[in-house]
């Protein structure tokens, strides 16, 4: 059970001056998955302007080169934040990096995994295997492991259910998977939807071996801690909307979080305070503070 009272603010202004370093959720926090929430791009800007820096941290299963392309065209524009790092950022890394000593003694995974790939997930993800030297494979049969990037439209994005005998076929031959984005579920416009994350949880209830890389693992706060200079973690705060990944990823690398009610937990908790605290309380975790919204 976490030990500290959370602040329930209206805003982040009380919490400015405290830290000199942001990272900052995307999804839930930043936008809807179709447009920014009111009042986060001045947020943002406003953050700026008083000379902080800020490293938007996603569990999104592409390469940030992508991410920041999409965010351009909802007008989070590259002038409020430093830097980008998607958890499919990371995993291509990783992939790219298999030979690079440094990299397999990070992830010792990653030189037994092949170069055959089954892909689980949509046509809009396969911008992670450009540049990989891997073959993507249409059968399981013929793979040496499984990089699972999310639900597809052909399947569906809302029910696990069609997903499940693909697994099974996955599983039946023991090939390890990589989870390029732990999240399970997400709110795009008001709409649920599940994730990759989802789809590795029932891998492993198979018996799958699955190798997370994103929030709430450490490993995926290393380049973000680069891109955040020398600031030291008491003076950085994590921003985000989900218990499970934003404010435990914060909790396991040593920094401050921020939880951002209105977001994947609903809009019942920016409204209840005290249920707020029960549901951190509940996962032993402890944000400083809390807020309805990214806003000043």
């Amino acid at each position: 059970m976490s030990q500290r009272k959370i602040e329930a603010l209206q805003g982040i202004a009380p919490l400015v001056d405290r830290y000199d370093g942001f990272i900052v959720d995307l999804w839930g926090t930043v936008h809807n998955g179709v447009r920014p929430f009111p009042g986060v791009l001045d947020c943002l800007r406003a953050l700026k302007e008083r000379g902080k820096r800020i490293v938007l941290l996603s569990n999104a299963p592409r390469p940030a080169a992508i991410i920041r392309d999409q965010l351009a065209t909802m007008g989070v524009d590259g002038s409020l934040y430093d830097g980008i790092i998607t958890s499919g950022e990371v995993t291509w890394r990783v992939l790219a990096g298999c030979t690079d000593p440094s990299v397999a003694r990070a992830w010792p995974w990653v030189k037994t995994l092949g170069k055959r790939v089954f892909h689980i997930g949509g046509q809009h993800d396969l911008s992670m295997f450009e540049g990989l030297g891997v073959e993507l494979v249409s059968n399981p049969a013929d793979a040496t492991f499984v990089l699972n990037t999310g639900p597809d439209e052909r399947r569906g994005q809302t029910e696990l259910e069609p997903y499940l005998e693909i697994l099974s076929a996955c599983a039946v031959r023991d090939l390890p998977m990589i989870c390029a984005n732990p999240d399970m579920e997400v709110m795009r416009d008001g709409v649920r939807l599940i994730c990759a994350g989802l789809l590795a949880r029932a891998y492993e209830q198979k018996g799958g071996v699955v190798q997370w890389i994103g929030k709430p693992f450490p490993p995926v706060y290393e380049p973000v801690f680069e891109l955040l200079g020398d600031i030291p973690k008491n003076r950085i705060l994590a921003a985000g909307d989900a218990l499970a990944t934003d404010i435990r990823g914060a909790a396991n690398v040593g920094v401050d979080a921020l939880w951002v009610l209105a977001g994947i937990h609903g809009e019942g908790l920016a409204d209840d305070p005290a249920l707020a605290q029960e549901e951190a309380d509940g996962a032993g975790l402890a944000p400083v503070a809390s807020v309805p919204a990214f806003v000043l």
